[in-house]
């Protein structure tokens, strides 16, 4: 299943490199006997790698949501290591608050990095991938694509953005060798909760935010992010690998639940749908 270019394996870029499940990839990928790109914002964490597998690390300070930054990373992975397999778009933050509760300002921070952080990758490392006919575009997402939760709203937008745009790219590359594949995960052990950004809050929701307390409270048991970096392994080790993944016994049921939610309310309302279509020709002018 697995194909590496060369004697020195394939050549990944990772995003959000420096912690969490993209932490656990890198590891992962050089486990595998690959060669990687690290990038973060925050650079020390990566060294340590870069020591303990000489020549066959890149570390990088990149901050997703500069444009033209991504686009001079690629660069330098590719100048660096003459080509690029596999690409991952781990990076990514999460904004806690009611819809109401979110200013502008906390909104597009959330899809700054989740949605156009992920874009510009995906648009720096594509010319790369189309050139050689190959590669592989793995899209980071989360549960919270599956559906809206309260208090998640925006973060779940983002991701919904992202999947919606990777569903499209998809088709677009498939034509120049190149895959696509979205990864939702669903608890690990990682900062992500610990570091996110919270709203203020408005009185109006403290009910639902009680609520909310009180099921959270009940607890949650999370798992190691290897066991993320075993899935993605996997996956780019196969020669069809899907447009999607679900990571997590907890996702994966939630995934049918909700779909056979929606399946139901189509049918329902399968008369009302079907009754709102009927073609005419087209108006005339005037």
């Amino acid at each position: 299943m697995r194909t590496s270019p060369g004697s020195t394996g394939r050549v990944w870029f990772i995003t959000g490199a420096s912690r969490g499940l993209g932490r656990a990839f890198a590891e992962a990928a050089l486990g595998a006997g690959d060669r990687v790109a690290l990038a973060a914002r925050t650079v020390g964490p990566l060294e340590e790698l870069a020591a303990a597998h000489p020549g066959r690390v890149l570390p990088l300070g990149l901050d997703v949501t500069d444009r033209e930054a991504v686009f001079a990373a690629v660069a330098e992975t590719v100048g660096h290591f003459g080509r690029l397999d596999v690409v991952v778009n781990n990076a990514g933050t999460l904004s806690m608050g009611m819809v109401e509760e979110f200013t502008e300002a906390e909104a597009r921070a959330q899809f700054e990095v989740n949605f156009f952080g992920a874009l510009w990758v995906s648009q720096a490392v594509l010319p790369t991938l189309r050139k050689q006919g190959s590669g592989h575009l793995v899209q980071i997402s989360s549960i919270g694509a599956l559906g809206g939760f309260p208090s998640t709203g925006l973060y779940s937008a983002s991701k919904f953005a992202l999947e919606g745009l990777s569903e499209a790219l998809a088709l677009e590359a498939a034509g120049f060798g190149v895959k696509v594949s979205i990864i939702e995960p669903g608890g690990y052990w990682t900062d992500l909760y610990t570091a996110m950004h919270c709203t203020g809050t408005l009185a109006a929701y403290d009910p639902l935010r009680a609520d909310l307390a009180a099921q959270f409270a009940e607890g949650s048991v999370d798992s190691d992010p290897k066991l993320a970096a075993a899935a993605l392994l996997t996956l780019v080790d196969s020669d069809e690998p899907p447009q999607r993944l679900l990571l997590g016994s907890m996702v994966y049921d939630l995934a049918f639940d909700i779909s056979r939610k929606r399946m139901a309310t189509w049918a329902g309302w399968e008369q009302v749908s079907r009754a709102a279509e009927y073609a005419i020709p087209a108006p005339s002018a005037g």
